[in-house]
């Protein structure tokens, strides 16, 4: 018997898809997502998705590295990320070769066009992770990535009331964020930044402006890497190390009712609900308003007074570096990796 397959022309390519009405996302007796209670998303609608959303998330990826994060029995399976494009891969395909912590390099997809969204589609990709880096310089971001993830138990209103405090820190030092719903629990600004600086000093504004976070919304907002020390929500820092990456804007997310990493004005955010941004409905919001984050290349700002607010917490307040993912060696200058708890211990 043959193999279901169909095939799809896009940007000039044809493009075979196999297996299209294969379950991506398994039925939900209580789906509410306008698809019915007995209907899966299947290969075929995430392809579409991504075709209907192709020209804005091309504004997030383009000229972007990104490993392929696959989910080869769908989400309700386990997914593997592959770092490396193989050598039986199209030819047409544009790729970077990355360097990560180790040293060790590897040839990742960039995403140039809607045919290499489909291409991964087929693959088994449901998320684009990308990195915080242009082909063209592979060393020094262009974004800086603020990822607000909440402690559990807390709510989506303190999330977003957050994400008001940030939009606040980076106007005060000269910079514009781009809020989306992470498509998961929390919220991700994106900052784009001119490529003046490495990865070091990047995750070092990062830093500061979680800690000036924290200080302006005690209780709300941590910096805090250990998760003992944490109250409310975090203020990932460690997403702008070298290698860490986070779901791209318009991407579907591996959530039951296919969330959308949806892209927001800040007039959105205070009313803004998850649950509203969903494969089946993002299409349709795209059409009517537009893309909220069209214009975030226009506005490429300094980290400066950022990496100044750095200096500030270190020589007046004592505040340097804070500890690195654990999949990093030590680094210079970073506190004992051990938990405070622990430590208080050993002394």
């Amino acid at each position: 018997m043959a193999k279901e397959e169909t095939t799809i022309e896009v940007a000039g390519r044809p493009l075979r898809l196999s297996s299209p009405s294969k379950a991506v996302f398994p039925a939900r007796a209580d789906r509410a997502d306008g698809l019915g209670p007995e209907r899966a998303i299947t290969k075929l609608d995430l392809a579409e998705y991504y075709l209907a959303v192709a020209d804005a998330a091309l504004v997030h990826l383009r000229e972007r590295p990104g490993s392929l994060k696959r989910f080869p029995d769908g989400v309700a399976g386990k997914p593997f990320f592959q770092k490396r494009i193989a050598d039986s891969a199209p030819d047409w395909l544009e790729t970077a070769v990355v360097t990560f912590p180790s040293g060790r390099q590897a040839r990742e997809l960039v995403i140039a066009d809607a045919a290499h969204l489909l291409w991964a589609v087929q693959m088994g990709v449901v998320d684009f992770n990308p990195w915080p880096v242009r082909r063209a310089d592979l060393d020094r971001p262009d974004e800086l990535r603020i990822d607000l993830d909440p402690e559990p138990g807390v709510g989506w209103d303190v999330v977003r009331q957050v994400a008001l405090v940030v939009k606040q820190v980076l106007e005060d030092h000269g910079l514009v964020g781009f809020p989306k719903t992470s498509g998961s629990r929390g919220i991700h600004v994106n900052v784009r930044i001119r490529p003046e600086h490495d990865f070091v000093a990047v995750r070092r504004a990062a830093i500061a402006l979680a800690r000036e976070v924290e200080r302006r919304a005690p209780g709300r907002a941590t910096s805090k890497w250990w998760k003992e020390e944490r109250e409310g929500v975090f203020l990932d820092y460690n997403q702008n190390a070298r290698d860490r990456t986070v779901a791209s804007a318009w991407s579907v997310r591996p959530t039951p009712d296919a969330r959308v990493s949806m892209p927001l004005t800040w007039e959105q955010v205070p009313d803004a609900e998850l649950e509203d941004f969903r494969l089946d409905t993002v299409p349709a919001l795209l059409a009517e308003h537009g893309d909220p984050h069209a214009a975030i290349d226009d506005h490429a700002g300094s980290l400066d007074r950022l990496l100044g607010l750095s200096r500030e917490d270190e020589e007046q307040r004592g505040l340097g570096d804070a500890p690195w993912p654990p999949n990093y060696a030590k680094q210079p200058g970073e506190p004992k990796r051990v938990q405070p708890s622990r430590a208080r211990k050993q002394e």
